[in-house]
């Protein structure tokens, strides 16, 4: 369990930057776990960016569910690990 502050930012060719600040729940150096608001679908591509500076990664939708009107979106980082995650 973790508690990362983090921008969400949804890389959707074609549209308007789609962005929310929300927190990593969850997560280790290869993925993540977080709420969202944003309508991000199985695939979608995503960049997340740590609030505190330490660093920001590019991440593919892995999976997402639905919960009592919440949304859970686990990602996978694309370029290796990324350890700025677990060092919270």
């Amino acid at each position: 369990a973790l508690r990362v502050r983090v921008q969400v930012t949804a890389m959707r060719p074609g549209q308007g930057r789609l962005r929310e600040a929300t927190v990593v729940e969850f997560g280790g150096a290869e993925h993540a776990i977080f709420l969202s608001t944003l309508p991000l679908e199985f695939a979608d591509r995503v960049k997340l960016e740590s609030s505190e500076r330490r660093g920001s990664a590019e991440a593919k939708v892995i999976a997402v569910q639905y919960h009592e009107g919440r949304k859970a979106v686990a990602v996978r980082f694309l370029h290796g690990p990324c350890d700025w995650v677990t060092q919270a």
